[in-house]
């Protein structure tokens, strides 16, 4: 097509060149100067629009990937930091998890607590998630359902609407709910919850959504590698009763304590429910009673650091029942140089090793090891483990219930109920 434009510009030109305008001769020097200045009128015409768009094409891909690649659509939600016992400070980091998942956000990796105060402020010990659990291996194993966040991460550290969880019993669930839900509309990166410690915020998830975010919890190396040490000796010591290099243990989570029993005394009363408290001649009866238990068999006892110089919860167990603890294993300084989460978080992985576990339905702790340990065995293909007993992995036992021929009573997790609070406040509905 320009070949052919200027073609004809030239046979034009040549039928000028025999004409007069005026009287006037056009001379070889005009034409070729008017040639030349078409010529890169035309070629300007044809070929710098497509040019100009060309690289205006390009600009927009460029901001396209420049604005994938910043996510501004990633929002967050920031809790308070999260305080009291190990096992609470679970459940209440799932909780919030489980908050960030039905507003759709990420969230921003909480603080727990080091010590156990929970009113003095300025003894809270904080320590960062990540220095208690893996955070990319909570990443990986929970992607899809929760995720964790860095306040690395946030864009704009203005962006932020803070809302106050209501409290009192006017704030029911519903309300809690509703607030929620309104809350899934707001556009702000990240919203900030001011308030009450998760643990005590209502509950509206079942007990598998709480599992789940559980199963994705996993001790940093430096503490799973103490509760390697810990599983190791309690072997040793097994081993020295029978030939079994890898001899099995019962991990018994024994809750005697003076301020235990004076608090499950009172929720007796206020429950009018008489299966709670349970004294260390009942404990020593009952698991001396399980069914199917081989014996000679190590028993180690989770007890409260203030009960390891009582020696008397070394006595009474039944015949091939080897009791130890803390002090008589030697690993007491293992637990002294950590605080006192650390300590909780490497009893907890001991129990939650055990051949068999023996807990009280009412303590936190022994419902979230029990919980853990069932899933496992779901994931085997157990649905109930209640009447087969000893004759599964990972069997559990409630000591403060009496079972057949004197023992305590089977334990497994109810996966189908609606919410956590049958676990984490203390309950005598084991399934079993």
């Amino acid at each position: 097509m320009i070949f052919a434009t200027i073609h004809k510009f030239q046979m034009d030109l040549t039928k000028l060149k025999h004409l007069r305008f005026f009287g006037l001769h056009l001379g070889s020097l005009l034409s070729k100067s008017l040639f030349l200045i078409v010529t890169a009128l035309i070629i300007r015409t044809l070929f710098l629009p497509e040019s100009f768009k060309f690289r205006t094409r390009n600009l927009h891909k460029f901001d396209l990937l420049e604005s994938k690649s910043g996510n501004p659509r990633t929002r967050f939600l920031e809790v308070p930091q999260i305080v009291w016992g190990l096992n609470n400070q679970k459940i209440a980091f799932a909780r919030a998890c489980l908050t960030a998942r039905l507003l759709n956000r990420t969230l921003l990796m909480p603080s727990l607590s080091a010590s156990l105060f929970y009113k003095e402020i300025d003894q809270l010990q904080p320590i960062s998630f990540d220095k208690v659990f893996q955070f990319d291996k909570f990443n990986s194993l929970c992607k899809g359902f929760v995720q964790l966040g860095r306040y690395s991460d946030l864009h704009n550290h203005s962006d932020i609407v803070t809302v106050q969880k209501g409290s009192g019993r006017r704030w029911t669930p519903e309300r809690d709910l509703d607030q929620l839900h309104n809350l899934k509309h707001d556009e702000s990166e990240t919203i900030r919850i001011a308030g009450k410690n998760p643990f005590l915020w209502h509950d509206h998830w079942p007990v598998k959504d709480y599992a789940q975010v559980f199963e994705c919890l996993v001790l940093v190396e430096e503490f799973s590698n103490e509760a390697d040490k810990v599983v190791a000796k309690i072997r040793e010591f097994g081993s020295k009763s029978k030939s079994d290099i890898d001899s099995p243990y019962v991990a018994v989570h024994m809750r005697i304590e003076k301020d235990w029993m004076i608090h499950c005394k009172k929720l007796q009363q206020r429950s009018n429910v008489s299966e709670i408290c349970s004294s260390k001649n009942e404990i020593t009866t009952r698991v001396s009673n399980i069914p199917g238990l081989k014996t000679p068999t190590v028993l180690y006892l989770a007890v409260a650091d203030a009960l390891l110089e009582d020696g008397s919860i070394l006595n009474g167990w039944g015949p091939g029942l080897h009791p130890v603890e803390k002090k008589k294993l030697g690993v007491v300084e293992i637990y002294k140089n950590h605080p006192y989460l650390i300590q909780s978080a490497i009893d907890y992985e001991v129990c939650l090793r055990a051949d068999v576990f023996v807990g009280n339905s009412y303590s936190t702790f022994s419902s979230l090891v029990v919980l853990e340990r069932s899933q496992k065995m779901v994931k085997m293909g157990v649905k109930r483990g209640c009447e087969i007993g000893m004759n599964v992995k990972w069997p559990s036992f409630a000591y403060n219930l009496k079972g057949e021929f004197g023992g305590p009573r089977p334990w497994m997790t109810d996966f189908l109920d609606s919410s956590l609070q049958a676990i984490s406040y203390g309950s005598n509905n084991i399934s079993c």
